[in-house]
């Protein structure tokens, strides 16, 4: 039964503090830092980001995690569930890159940057977690710069590639900016402390110019009717550096060294402001932007001009001025969190936190953290942040991508298709679940494989739910299907093999068996024997002499061919006698078809039927080889036999091949080879046939058109 939630109260900051206390007083991170002091600072800094006593409740409970057998039940009877749930994720995602950062130690940032984007937009659906996370790696980084102790590379490059993008993402621009010089500082510390040297060596001078044109702007916009409050702008090193290098500029060319900023009551100031600016100083025309007529992606809007105070005597000194009311300015430096209550809320609150006003801040959140990936991952172009997948790691750290809902058994397919057909149980976070439960954000699993084996017909029942990728169950549907196959042609296999015993023909080679038979492979032919849909009685016409009468049946069913029915094939070459001939594969002729012979180089007199394509080409070439043949004397109708190809389109179905060849059977014609191929419900197929005459073949051809399915049946 769910706890809960506790109602927070003016008290809940220092209740959390004093539940923490015992477990994390005497605690150091890897940092170095004190456990205490570190949640005391991210307290601090959540604070000045907009969020509430309880968000800054939070800091303390998500280092009590660790502590704790059973963090989630403890922290939900003291504090509630939404706290509950809140200190588990946040801490679940600390381990995570902890873990990810190990797994990609001693290779390039770039592996490990995308993992921990990927793992920080795993974990966004609460946007505290993610604010939590932001708090305490800028505490990390200023401690870290407090007692003058480096960083390591991979947790200062995660700060300046991953987090303060999301910040910027998120419009915390205070944040943002720390973050970007407090990594910089730890990753080029030679040229931050050049840049810091050149900052400071006018810093004096800077401060009190500033000053003046501070006192000057206020009072003049006094006079005109104008409540402004004017600030000076520090301008961070690493934007410096980041513009200098992006357009080649020397240090003493960044306009925005020299920054103010206006902050006005409406919008209509905003532009009154820069009225009275642009007449008063000589504005530089390519480096205005209007943010407030086109915000920016994240909400940002402004006003930015630089101008030139030629009456300072400096004119070469350029000034930034921004422009702003009060409102765009607590977006600016607070971004999505200046719109958010960070209170708790009934159903309808977006992770347990409501968004008020007319600000949709649960929109503007989704869209921003939309945008930075986009931004950051080209590869996934086009791919939305929330369409319901999760990440979770093996247990070496390696992230891998799942949907929303999926199992173990899904997990283990992703990772190798064999590993999926043999697991039989799984170990998440060390604890063994059964197969079917939906796997969680940063979970690790392990996965108990056997040695041999497949999967279970149950994977395949959706209300089992042992699976929720449609990939993992293609892959339990292709197992079963081979199995079936293999069984299929096993007893496909048997029935030849039973067929050559009783006939006494063990000796014959089962390939060339097929081949004979018009099939591709042995396998080949056993499927369709197995599947019922290839006639044994095929075979033994095969391997019967023409001469042995079939005992199971009055008279033979099928007559081993002829060579030679006639001496000459059963064609006559006009005026010529004992010439070699040969019946053309390409059009197969039989009697009565009108027939025309070609004389070949080495294989004797080739004969055609009149209307075939390859005659017709090759008289066209060589018109002198064509010589006149025809059908010798038919001496017995069941001496001479005639292979013919009859061409058949129909609509697949199972037992299909079965039915024709039944009909060629009953009309007591062999089919020495069969040709099938199966498209997208269509099936065509190639009889090859033995006829005496074609005068019955177009009565077997219509036969052949009356079963089910047939659309065409024609000789070819």
């Amino acid at each position: 039964m769910a706890t809960a939630a506790a109602p927070v109260t003016d008290r809940m900051l220092e209740k959390a503090r004093a539940f923490a206390v015992p477990l994390i007083a005497d605690e150091v991170l890897d940092s170095g830092e004190n456990t205490l002091a570190h949640a005391d600072a991210v307290a601090g800094i959540v604070a000045a980001m907009g969020g509430s006593e309880a968000m800054q409740a939070a800091s303390y409970l998500v280092y009590a995690c660790h502590h704790l057998n059973r963090p989630q039940e403890v922290i939900a009877k003291a504090f509630g569930q939404n706290f509950a749930l809140l200190a588990v994720e946040t801490t679940k995602l600390i381990q995570v890159q902890k873990q990810t950062r190990q797994a990609h130690s001693g290779e390039g940032g770039g592996g490990q940057t995308e993992s921990v984007r990927r793992m920080l937009l795993a974990f966004s659906r609460d946007l505290r977690v993610v604010m939590l996370r932001l708090a305490s790696r800028l505490q990390t980084l200023r401690y870290a710069a407090s007692v003058r102790k480096p960083v390591i590379e991979s947790v200062a490059r995660e700060s300046l590639e991953v987090f303060a993008p999301l910040a910027s993402r998120l419009g915390i621009w205070q944040v943002k900016w720390e973050l970007e010089d407090l990594s910089f500082r730890f990753l080029e510390p030679e040229t931050y402390k050049l840049i810091a040297r050149l900052l400071d060596e006018k810093r004096i001078e800077r401060e009190e110019y500033v000053a003046q044109l501070r006192t000057q702007l206020e009072s003049e916009l006094q006079t005109q009717g104008i409540r402004a409050t004017v600030q000076g702008r520090p301008k961070n090193i690493y934007s410096i550096v980041k513009k200098m290098r992006g357009k080649s500029l020397d240090f003493g060319q960044v306009f925005d060294i020299l920054a103010l900023r206006v902050i006005v009551p409406d919008v209509k100031d905003c532009y009154a402001v820069l009225a009275w600016v642009h007449s008063h100083f000589q504005p530089i025309v390519e480096e205005f932007d209007d943010y407030i007529a086109r915000p920016k992606a994240n909400g940002y809007q402004s006003l930015h001009t630089v101008v030139r105070d030629a009456q300072s005597g400096r004119p070469d000194r350029p000034i930034e001025i921004q422009i702003r009311t009060e409102e765009m300015h607590d977006h600016a430096e607070h971004g999505v969190a200046a719109h958010w209550a960070y209170k708790e809320a009934g159903p309808r609150g977006y992770a347990g936190v409501w968004a008020g006003g007319e600000y949709d801040a649960k929109i503007a959140v989704l869209r921003q953290l939309l945008a930075w990936e986009r931004d950051l991952s080209h590869s996934r172009q086009g791919q939305g942040l929330f369409e319901d997948r999760i990440y979770v790691l093996t247990p070496d750290a390696a992230i891998v991508e799942l949907p929303q809902g999926a199992t173990a058994v899904d997990f283990a397919y992703t990772v190798h298709t064999q590993l999926g057909h043999r697991c039989r149980g799984a170990r998440v976070d060390g604890a063994m679940l059964p197969l079917n439960t939906p796997l969680q954000n940063g979970q690790t699993i392990e996965i108990i494989a056997a040695k041999e084996g497949g999967p279970s017909r149950d994977w395949l029942n959706q209300d089992l739910g042992y699976l929720a990728s449609h990939r993992a169950r293609a892959k339990v549907r292709a197992w079963f299907n081979a199995q079936a196959t293999h069984e299929t042609v096993a007893r496909g296999r048997e029935a030849v093999e039973k067929l050559l015993q009783r006939e006494g023909r063990t000796a014959v080679k089962l390939d060339d068996l097929a081949t004979q038979l018009g099939f591709r492979s042995a396998d080949h032919l056993f499927e369709v024997v197995g599947k019922d849909e290839f006639s044994l009685r095929n075979i033994e016409n095969l391997l019967r002499p023409q001469d042995a009468p079939n005992p199971a049946h009055e008279a033979p069913l099928i007559r081993k061919p002829s060579k030679d029915a006639s001496g000459r094939g059963g064609v006559l070459v006009v005026g010529v006698s004992s010439l070699m001939t040969q019946l053309a594969k390409c059009c197969r002729p039989a009697p009565p078809d009108v027939i025309r012979g070609f004389v070949t180089r080495g294989h004797g007199v080739s004969i055609h039927r009149a209307d075939c394509r390859n005659f017709r080409t090759m008289a066209a070439r060589e018109a002198e080889r064509i010589i006149d043949v025809e059908w010798g004397p038919q001496r017995d109708s069941g001496e001479a036999v005639y292979a013919v190809e009859v061409a058949v389109e129909a609509a697949d179905r199972q037992g299909l091949l079965r039915d024709i060849s039944e009909v060629f059977a009953r009309e007591k014609m062999n089919v020495i080879g069969v040709q099938t191929q199966s498209v997208k419900g269509t099936a065509w197929m190639t009889f090859t046939v033995e006829i005496g005459h074609t005068g019955r073949l177009a009565q077997v051809l219509d036969t052949v058109s009356g079963v089910t399915g047939v659309r065409s049946a024609r000789r070819r």
